[in-house]
């Protein structure tokens, strides 16, 4: 008897389960022929922050080290499965095998310099500052909180990674659109996640059509900022200026992003606060 192969269903993921569409919708990717992913919604959205807020304050709680620890086991498990993405890249872009290969150690490259950041986001962002008089002054570095990123079309995997990253590093949560022409290795990378001990809701991963929820990453309030793949849009700006939230473009297909790490992408997304403190005599 013939064996029927079983096909893969790539669902959304969210609060670290991986659920399908609230509305039942899926959609064809433009680069896979006959294979269906989840259509995300506003609900699903609406989910998602729901999530991302309940986890925040926990993941901005771990010291930077022990970020740095979890980020660098999503490395670990990207590179023991490099051969499982570099497949799911070819399927969805018809790059070739050795590009794909290439985009997987690039991706994990930068995710492990990312994880050696997070315990010197302090250091090099706070600062200790001179005055004039009995006191010590200091600046301190807190999460944004949740952030909404929207990954480029390609590279679908090393784009996502690229915006997630430094985000995550400064101790927010993340709720992310994966590409939308290519999404297969974007959802597949929830699989490294949910083995990495990423705590549930921290990352928030969602497919489906820019079109229907870039808006709604922008005028949700539950969001505090958002880091988009693409050109600026003045209505984009006009949404999220409702609810003060900081927006920051990464260009057209994520080619302006530091594929090899950068504080610049840290930066945007911390809050620097200064205390005063009386010096004990």
């Amino acid at each position: 008897m013939k064996r029927l192969d079983v096909r893969k269903t790539y669902k959304l993921f969210v609060g670290g389960a991986f659920p399908r569409s609230e509305s039942g919708r899926s959609y064809q990717p433009s680069g896979a022929e006959g294979i269906l992913v989840a259509r995300g919604s506003r609900k699903d959205l609406r989910d998602a922050v729901v999530a991302a807020r309940k986890a925040q304050p926990g993941w901005a709680g771990k010291t930077g080290y022990n970020r740095g620890q979890i980020l660098y086991r999503i490395a670990e498990v990207l590179e023991t499965r490099a051969d499982s993405f570099a497949t799911e890249i070819v399927a969805c872009t018809k790059a070739s095998a050795a590009a794909a290969r290439r985009e997987v150690a690039q991706a994990v490259d930068l995710i492990t310099w990312y994880a050696g950041a997070c315990d010197k986001v302090q250091s090099l962002l706070g600062s200790q500052n001179a005055v004039a008089g009995p006191f010590f002054n200091f600046s301190t570095v807190e999460a944004s909180g949740v952030v909404g990123v929207v990954a480029p079309d390609a590279p679908s995997l090393l784009g996502l990674v690229g915006c997630m990253m430094p985000v995550l590093v400064g101790g927010n949560t993340v709720v992310a659109l994966c590409s939308e022409s290519a999404p297969f290795p974007g959802l597949t990378f929830a699989e490294a996640l949910a083995v990495s001990d990423v705590p549930g809701g921290v990352v928030n991963l969602l497919s489906g059509l820019k079109t229907e929820l870039l808006g709604h990453f922008a005028s949700h309030r539950e969001i505090d900022a958002l880091l988009i793949a693409g050109r600026p849009r003045e209505d984009l700006g006009k949404a999220a200026a409702d609810s003060v939230k900081r927006v920051r473009y990464v260009g057209d297909a994520g080619k302006q992003w530091p594929k090899g790490g950068s504080m610049l992408w840290v930066e945007p997304f911390v809050e620097v606060k200064t205390f005063w403190h009386p010096v004990a005599y």
